[in-house]
């Protein structure tokens, strides 16, 4: 029995309800919601799910397993933790709890620049073993500090953000004062006064801070402060000429996150990064874009074979990472889903959905046939199967062994007829003597 798996919450959908009902509006509404008017955001699933898979249920199967190789790594499964900014702010020690799940169950974790547990934090966890997200500061100094305090803590892989030229236009976060310079409202309060039990862990454990950037923040920044400090540290966009650097300077694997068109990645491959990360931020920047799944599908049949494609956005559930490497791609991140997880149950929510995504994607592809996660891409309608080896099958043989029997037998019949009539024949000369 698995003691991780809560059967209270079978399903993503679950966890949704129960973190909708457990969080203040405005923290579930900053996990939960897009920008604009939502469109990406419900459009990114809606695309993965009209991805159809065909199983095969007369062919031998041996098992399935889902273990998966990535930058010279085994991962249990084909899926991580995507980097989230602010998880303090929805569950207290997020970041914290999802690390150490990530860990146990040898899956990876990015950490997000602008989360609230610092690189060295979740180093500690991990072993050395989390990924980490840099949003390009402005100034070289912060950058080059940052990454030579991930390289410290023994990141294997540096992600590296792209599509946050600039803040994501998210009216729920303007309303609930949770956009740039954030600011508290009473309808804050009064939220936080509807949920004790969020308000009194989130005071015991200290209210939520940008960990990372404390070593270069002025001290005693009010709110409206904050809000131009983060604006001056994160303006600028990422381009070429940015992303040679950090190439030269980091030792690791480098993927670049964010990307959604074919240009990207063939700069990408230029610049001489090991991965990219197909993804639109999860719906969060750009309403009028294409789902990930779009793009995906486009690139990893492209550019497969120069370059580790990946991808986030959308995807919610096991079934939903299936679609997506049917797609192409290699590896797959979810953000939110994690987040509703801890949401909804706090220090056991990493750990259980880990467990649903595991016992989903588990049952997928032994319903369909599939022992392997490379072999997704061949249950697709019309996907062209590999040509199976030449074997002397046991239905072959009888059929051989009744053709032979269909003149044997025959013959046989015919030869004891004959004696018979023989046999006959001599009795009848005899009496006639």
């Amino acid at each position: 029995m698995d003691l991780e798996f809560d059967t209270n919450y079978p399903g993503i959908d679950d966890l949704i309800k129960e973190a909708r009902r457990r969080l203040p509006r405005f923290a579930f509404e900053y996990l939960d919601g897009g920008c604009n008017e939502d469109v990406n955001l419900f459009r990114n699933t809606e695309d993965i799910r009209d991805i159809e898979l065909i199983p095969q249920y007369l062919t031998k199967h041996t098992g399935s397993n889902m273990e998966t190789e990535l930058f010279g790594h085994t991962y249990s499964a084909p899926f991580g933790i995507a980097p989230v900014g602010l998880q303090g702010l929805m569950w207290p020690k997020a970041p914290e709890i999802l690390a150490k799940a990530a860990f146990e169950h040898n899956i990876p974790f990015i950490l997000s620049t602008v989360t609230t547990a610092s690189i060295e934090t979740i180093s500690e966890i991990t072993e050395g073993q989390a990924w980490f997200q840099l949003y390009h500061p402005t100034e070289a100094k912060v950058r080059d500090d940052l990454i030579k305090r991930a390289e410290k803590a023994g990141c294997p892989t540096l992600v590296i953000l792209c599509d946050v030229p600039s803040f994501g236009f998210r009216p729920r976060d303007i309303r609930n004062g949770l956009a740039m310079p954030p600011k508290m409202t009473l309808a804050n309060i009064w939220q936080g006064v509807l949920h004790p039990n969020w308000s009194i862990r989130t005071v015991l454990n200290g209210l939520p801070n940008f960990a990372n950037l404390e070593p270069y923040m002025p001290k005693g920044l009010d709110l409206k402060r904050l809000g131009q400090f983060m604006d001056k540290t994160f303006s600028g966009r990422l381009n070429e000429e940015r992303i040679k650097p950090i190439r030269d300077m980091w030792p690791g694997n480098l993927v670049l996150k964010g990307v959604a068109c074919e240009e990207d990645t063939e700069k990408a491959i230029r610049l001489g990064l090991d991965g990219i990360i197909v993804s639109n931020h999860g719906g969060r920047q750009l309403d009028a874009g294409e789902s990930s799944i779009k793009p995906l599908t486009r690139i990893a049949e492209k550019y497969g074979d120069k370059i580790k494609v990946m991808m986030d956005s959308g995807i919610r559930s096991g079934p939903d990472v299936a679609r997506t490497m049917a797609r192409g791609a290699e590896f797959t991140f979810m953000g939110r889903t994690f987040m509703y997880g801890v949401g909804a149950l706090g220090k056991r929510g990493g750990q259980h959905t880990i467990a649903i995504l595991k016992r989903q994607l588990q049952q997928v592809m032994e319903q369909i046939c599939c022992e392997r996660v490379e072999e997704f891409p061949l249950h697709l309608p019309g996907a062209v199967k590999p040509e199976p080896k030449p074997v002397t099958k046991p239905a072959a043989k009888v059929k051989a062994a009744r053709k032979r029997a269909s003149k044997t037998v025959p013959a046989k019949v015919a030869q004891r007829k004959t004696a018979a009539k023989k046999k006959a024949a001599k009795k009848k000369s005899g009496r006639r003597r």
